[in-house]
C-alpha cells in the first residue's frame, strides 16, 4: 500500500519508542512534581517523599469535577462569537474557521465562579484535590487520545498534520472536528489553560485562609500567570501539529497542573518578597510581555493586511510561495521573538522565589523546561521555514544570525 503522505518526514520524539516513552515519562513527571511541591525539603531531582495508592489518586468527586469543568468549557466555546477567524490555508486549499471567544470564556467562568464563592463554594478546598485531578485528567487524556487515533485512521490525508509525526502507523489529524467543534483548538485555548488560571486563584485563596492574606508574591504569580492567558489563534500547535496525546496531555492535565507549580510552592514555602524587588519583577515581565505582544501583533497583522500603515515600511524577503518574510522590526531582531518574550515572562514567574537563591530548583522548573521546549519547537521550525521557503529562508538566516537570544543564541 502507498504511504499516505508521500515522503516520510522527520520523526519526532525519537520515532515510535521515544513518543512511547514519553507517554510514560510526562505523566510520571507531572506527578512527581505535585508530590514534591508540597513536601518539606521540596527537591526538584530527589525521590518523592511517597508513593501514592490508588486510594488516594482515584476519586469520583475528582473525575466529576473534571468531566463538569469540560462540559462548562465546551458550552462558552459553543457560545456565539462576536469575532469569528479564519486559519491558515489548508492542504485542500480550504479554511477552517474559529470562534474568537476565548476571553468571554474566561469572564463568564470568572462570573460563575464569582457567585459559587458568594454563595459558599469552597475554592480553597481545590488544593487538596490536585493529585486525584491530575489522575482523572491523566486517565480521560489517554481514553480521548484513543479516540482521536481512531478518528485519524479514516481521515482524508489533505486532514493530516504536517509536523508533530513520531512514526506511529495513522499520522494524527491537523484539526479534528465534530461538525464545527475543534477538538485542538478548544482543548489549547479553554479547560487547561483557563483551568491553570483558576487553580492559582485556589492556591491563592487558601494562602489567605491559612495565613490571614495572601502574599505579594503569591499576588505577582497570579497576576503575570493571568495576564498570559490569551487566546492566540495562530500558535504553530494550532497550525501545523497533529492532535494527538502529546497535545491532548500538553493542554488537559500538563499545563493547569505544572504551570501552577509557582503558585503550589508559594502556598506550601511561603516567601518574602520586598517592594523593591516586586518591582524589578514586574519590569522584567512587562519586557518578556511587550516583546511577546509586540512580535505577535506585528506578525499577525503583516499576515493579515501588508499595507497597514504599522508595517508597511517593514524591510521584506521575497519568497517562491508568493510570500514575504519580514526582516526588519520584531523579526530582524532576532528569527523567534515571541519565543525571547516569552523566556523572560517564564523567568520573571520564577523571580518571586528568588530569596530561596538555588537552594530550591523546583520554583525554577517551568523556565528550564519552557527553555528546553522552545528551543526544541525552534529547530522544528528551521527545518520547516527550510523546506517551504528554501533560498529565501538561507538569506533570511544570513541577515539574522541569532534565533531567539540576540548575540548568544
Amino acid at each position: 500500500m502507498a504511504p499516505r503522505q508521500g515522503p516520510q518526514a522527520p520523526l519526532e520524539f525519537g520515532g515510535p519508542l521515544g513518543a512511547a516513552a514519553l507517554m510514560l515519562l510526562l505523566p510520571a513527571t507531572m506527578f512527581h512534581l505535585l508530590l514534591v511541591v508540597r513536601s518539606g525539603p521540596a527537591r526538584l531531582l530527589g525521590p518523592p517523599p511517597y508513593l501514592p495508592g490508588l486510594e488516594v489518586l482515584w476519586s469520583p468527586q475528582a473525575l466529576l469535577l473534571l468531566l463538569t469543568w469540560l462540559g462548562l468549557q465546551a458550552a462558552l466555546y459553543l457560545l456565539p462569537a462576536r469575532k469569528v477567524a479564519e486559519g491558515q490555508e489548508l492542504k485542500d486549499k480550504s479554511r477552517l474557521r474559529y470562534p474568537i471567544n476565548g476571553f468571554q470564556a474566561l469572564v463568564l467562568t470568572a462570573l460563575l465562579v464569582g457567585l459559587g464563592l458568594s454563595a459558599g463554594l469552597p475554592l480553597g478546598a481545590l488544593p487538596e484535590m490536585l493529585l486525584p485531578l491530575a489522575f482523572a485528567a491523566t486517565i480521560t487524556t489517554f481514553i480521548f487520545s484513543l479516540f482521536l487515533y481512531m478518528k485519524a485512521q479514516v481521515a482524508p490525508a489533505s486532514a493530516l498534520a504536517p509536523g508533530g509525526n513520531s512514526g506511529e502507523r495513522g499520522p494524527s489529524r491537523l484539526n479534528p472536528r465534530i461538525c464545527s467543534f475543534d477538538f485542538k483548538y478548544f482543548c489549547e485555548l479553554r479547560p487547561g489553560l483557563i483551568g491553570w488560571v483558576f487553580i492559582n486563584l485556589a492556591l491563592l485563596v487558601q494562602e489567605a485562609e491559612l495565613r490571614g492574606s495572601p502574599s505579594l508574591a503569591m499576588w505577582l504569580v497570579n497576576g503575570f500567570q493571568l495576564l498570559y492567558v490569551e487566546a492566540v489563534l495562530t500558535t504553530m500547535d494550532i497550525m501545523h501539529d497533529g492532535f494527538g496525546f502529546m497535545l491532548a496531555f500538553g493542554d488537559l492535565a500538563w499545563v493547569p497542573f505544572t504551570y501552577s507549580l509557582q503558585a503550589q510552592f508559594l502556598l506550601y514555602h511561603p516567601q518574602p518578597l520586598g517592594l523593591p524587588m516586586a518591582a524589578v519583577i514586574c519590569l522584567i515581565s512587562a519586557i518578556g510581555y511587550y516583546i511577546f505582544r509586540g512580535a505577535n501583533s506585528q506578525k499577525n497583522t503583516f499576515r493579515k493586511n501588508p499595507s497597514d500603515p504599522s508595517v508597511a515600511g517593514l524591510e521584506t524577503i521575497p519568497t517562491a510561495t508568493g510570500r514575504q518574510l519580514l526582516v526588519s522590526g520584531w523579526w530582524g531582531m532576532v528569527r523567534h521573538p515571541n519565543y525571547l518574550g516569552d523566556l523572560i515572562m517564564a523567568l520573571a514567574w520564577s523571580l518571586p522565589h528568588f530569596c530561596t537563591g538555588v537552594s530550591h530548583l523546583l520554583p525554577y522548573f517551568y523556565v528550564l523546561y519552557f527553555t528546553a521546549l522552545l528551543v526544541h519547537r525552534e529547530a522544528r521550525d528551521e527545518r520547516q521555514c527550510l523546506q517551504k521557503y528554501g533560498r529565501a529562508w538561507h538569506e533570511y538566516c544570513r541577515r539574522v544570525p541569532y534565533r531567539i537570544l540576540p548575540y548568544i543564541y
